[in-house]
C-alpha cells in the first residue's frame, strides 16, 4: 500500500505545463504555469487580484523581495518596479513575478 506522499508525489510527476488543475470537489483552479523543485504554479482562472510590491515588501521584508523570470530563471533585486522585461532573455514583463529569497 502506497504512503500518503508516495501518491502525492505520483500525481505531481503527472503534471505538465498548461495542464488544468482542480481542487477535490472538481472545481478547475486553473493552469499549470510553470514547474520547479518546490512544487507547480497555477494561472488561477478567476481573478484572484494582484499583490502590490508595497503588499510583498511588508510580508516578507524589503531586502528579500525579488524578480524572477519564468522563461530562464533569472533574479534581481526589485528598484522601484519590475523591470520592462529580463535582462537575460528578454522575456516581457508579463513573464516576471515576485520572489522571495532568503
Amino acid at each position: 500500500m502506497a504512503t500518503e506522499r508516495e501518491e502525492d508525489e505520483a500525481r505531481v510527476t503527472d503534471i505538465s505545463v498548461g495542464q488544468s488543475v482542480y481542487d477535490d470537489d472538481g472545481n478547475e483552479l486553473g493552469t499549470v504555469r510553470g514547474i520547479d523543485d518546490a512544487g507547480f504554479y497555477v494561472l488561477s482562472t478567476e481573478d484572484t487580484g494582484r499583490v502590490t510590491l508595497e503588499e510583498a515588501r511588508s510580508a516578507f521584508g524589503e531586502s528579500y523581495v525579488m524578480w524572477r523570470c519564468w522563461e530562464c530563471g533569472e533574479m534581481g533585486q526589485i528598484e522601484g518596479d519590475l523591470p520592462a522585461q529580463c535582462p537575460d532573455c528578454g522575456a516581457p514583463r508579463e513573464d516576471l513575478y515576485y520572489w522571495v529569497e532568503d
